[in-house]
C-alpha cells in the first residue's frame, strides 16, 4: 500500500479596514490549532471544504493554526508574527517528521497589519524560504474581495477566488481549489500564477456578482477557462477598497501550465473590461428620507434599507444610528434594527419586561457617522445572544462556522422600532440573527440592514423591496474621498487621471 498524501493545512482571515481607528488585537480572533482545526469537517466553512476533497482523497492532513477574525480595523502586527511562528513551527515539524506533499490554506487576502501590507504575501513568500518547500505545491482558497499582491501570484501555484458575491460559494471554492492540489499531484504537474491590478476600485457595493461589472467579468473569466483548458483557474477579484495598500482595488490572476503568453493576454482582456465598465461599478444610492418616505408609501412589507458605510461585513463597527434615526423621524412602526452596543446593552442588565429604561444607543465606534440616540425604550427580551446559523451557503458560515455568537443581547422597543442591541457586532448574513432573539423578520414593515451585497443571500428571498441608502460612516461608497497613503496610481475614481475606456 503507498502511504498516503501528507498536506499541510493552515488558515489565515481577517478583511482590514484602514480607515477606522481600532486595531485588532490577539483576543479578537478566534484560533484553532492542531485537532481542532479537523474538526472543523461538517461546519460550512472553507477548511471544511478541503477536509472534504482531503477524505476523498485519503490524504493525511497535518493541522497547524487558524487564526479567524471579523473584518475591523488594522491588525496588530504581533499578531501576524504569532500567526506565523505558530505556522512555521508546525511547517517545520511536518518537514522533519515524514515529510509533505503540498500545502493548502484557507485565506481571506485583504489583511493589513501595523506594520506589513501584505501578510499573505509575507506568508506564502515565508513558505519558499523555508527548505524543502522551494517547490512544494502550494494551493488554497481566498476571498473575492482581497486585495491581491504579485507576491501572493509569485509564491503560490493555484489561489483559487469565490466567483460570487454574496460569497455562497465559498466552500465550494476551497472544494475547487483542494481538487486542482489533487489533479496536480496525481499528474505530476504544478501550475503557476501571474496576476495583474486593474487601474480601477469599487465600493463593495460595486461589487455584487448578479450586476454590472462584476457580472460581466465573472462570464468572461469562465469563457477564458473553456477556451484555453491550461488556464485552470481564471480569477475576477473585486478587491477590498477600505484597506489603504498600494495594490487595493480590482485585480485578476491566474493559475495555468500553458503558454505565460496566453495567460498574459487572458489578464489583458479581463483588465480591458474592467477599464470600460468601470462606471458601472459605482453604483447610486438613494436619499435616506426619500427611501423611508417611499417605504412608507408601499404597501406590504419587508422592505429594506441597506446601510453600506456602517457595513460590518466590511469592517464598521456596526452601532451607526442613521437608519434608527430616519425610522424615528419618520415614525415607522413595526419596523427592525440591529445596532451594536455592549454599553447599551449593560444597560438594561436585570430589566424586566415591560421596563422603561433611558438608553444612549449607538453612535459610538465611528468619528464620522451620526452620534448615539438619546431615547426611553421598553425592555423586551435578553439573551446569550447565540444562534445557529440556518443557512452553511452563508458568508458568515464560510469564515465562522455553523453557530455564531453576538455576546450579550438585548431587544428593547422604542417609538415603534423595534432594537436588537448586541455585545458583539455581527453581519446581517443569516434571518437567524433575528429569529433567534424573537424577532419575525418576514413580518416587518421596514429592516436596517448593515451591509452592501453579502446581506442578499439571506434577505431578499423575503424581502419586498430595497433601498440602498447613503449615510455617514465608515464604509462610505464615496471612496473617492478616502484618505488614501499608499494606494498606487492613477486608479479610477480616486485620481482625474486615471485610464478612460
Amino acid at each position: 500500500m503507498p502511504q498516503p498524501r501528507r498536506i499541510l493545512l493552515g488558515s489565515l482571515f481577517h478583511e482590514t479596514h484602514s480607515f477606522v481607528d481600532e486595531v485588532t488585537g490577539l483576543a479578537d480572533f478566534t484560533i484553532r490549532t492542531g485537532e481542532e482545526l479537523l474538526r472543523r469537517r461538517g461546519d460550512g466553512s472553507t477548511v471544511d471544504g478541503f477536509l472534504e476533497v482531503a477524505e476523498a482523497e485519503g490524504w493525511q492532513v497535518v493541522p497547524t493554526v487558524d487564526y479567524t477574525a471579523l473584518p475591523a480595523g488594522t491588525v496588530d502586527h504581533a499578531v501576524f508574527e504569532r500567526f506565523l511562528s505558530e505556522f512555521d513551527a508546525g511547517l517545520k515539524a511536518a518537514l522533519s517528521s515524514g515529510g509533505l506533499d503540498g500545502i493548502w490554506l484557507a485565506l481571506h487576502g485583504a489583511m493589513v497589519t501595523t506594520a506589513c501590507p501584505d501578510p499573505e504575501g509575507a506568508l506564502l513568500a515565508r513558505i519558499r524560504s523555508v527548505p524543502d518547500c522551494e517547490t512544494l505545491p502550494v494551493f488554497g482558497v481566498f476571498d473575492l474581495h482581497a486585495n491581491f499582491t504579485a507576491a501572493m501570484a509569485q509564491h503560490a501555484n493555484a489561489l483559487v477566488a469565490y466567483r460570487e458575491n454574496p460569497h455562497t460559494d465559498a466552500r465550494e471554492s476551497a472544494v475547487r481549489s483542494a481538487r486542482l492540489l489533487a489533479q496536480a499531484l496525481k499528474e505530476g504537474v504544478l501550475p503557476r500564477m501571474l496576476s495583474c491590478n486593474a487601474p480601477v476600485m469599487w465600493p463593495p457595493t460595486g461589487t455584487g456578482t448578479a450586476d454590472r461589472p462584476m457580472r460581466d467579468l465573472e462570464a468572461l473569466a469562465r469563457l477564458i477557462e473553456q477556451q484555453n483548458p491550461a488556464i485552470l483557474v481564471a480569477n475576477v477579484i473585486g478587491g477590498y477598497s477600505f484597506s489603504d495598500v498600494a495594490e487595493a482595488g480590482v485585480a485578476f490572476s491566474v493559475a495555468f501550465t500553458g503558454s505565460e503568453a496566453e495567460a498574459r493576454d487572458a489578464l489583458a482582456q479581463l483588465t480591458e473590461t474592467a477599464v470600460a465598465l468601470r462606471d458601472h461599478g459605482l453604483p447610486a444610492e438613494w436619499d435616506i428620507d426619500d427611501a423611508v418616505a417611499e417605504i412608507l408609501r408601499s404597501p406590504g412589507g419587508p422592505y429594506l434599507v441597506v446601510e453600506p458605510a456602517d457595513n460590518i461585513g466590511g469592517g464598521a463597527p456596526g452601532d451607526g444610528t442613521s437608519v434608527l434615526r430616519a425610522f424615528l423621524r419618520h415614525r415607522v412602526e413595526n419596523c427592525a434594527v440591529a445596532i451594536a452596543d455592549p454599553a447599551a446593552v449593560a444597560t438594561m442588565t436585570g430589566a424586566k419586561p415591560g421596563e422603561t429604561r433611558k438608553l444612549s444607543i449607538g453612535g459610538k465606534g465611528s468619528a464620522v457617522a451620526e452620534g448615539p440616540v438619546e431615547i426611553e425604550a421598553r425592555f423586551v427580551s435578553a439573551s446569550d445572544g447565540e444562534f445557529a446559523l440556518e443557512d452553511l451557503n452563508s458568508h458568515l458560515a464560510a469564515s465562522q462556522g455553523s453557530r455564531f455568537s453576538m455576546g450579550l443581547s438585548v431587544v428593547v422597543e422604542a417609538r415603534g422600532v423595534t432594537i436588537l442591541l448586541t455585545s458583539r457586532k455581527t453581519p446581517p448574513f443569516d434571518l437567524g440573527q433575528f429569529r433567534s432573539q424573537g424577532i419575525h423578520p418576514e413580518m416587518l414593515k421596514a429592516i436596517g440592514v448593515k451591509a452592501a451585497v453579502a446581506h442578499r443571500r439571506a434577505y431578499d428571498k423575503i424581502a419586498k423591496g430595497s433601498f440602498t441608502v447613503t449615510t455617514p460612516g465608515p464604509c462610505t461608497s464615496k471612496i473617492a474621498g478616502l484618505p488614501y497613503t499608499r494606494l498606487r496610481g492613477p486608479v479610477f475614481p480616486i485620481h482625474a487621471d486615471a485610464p478612460h475606456r
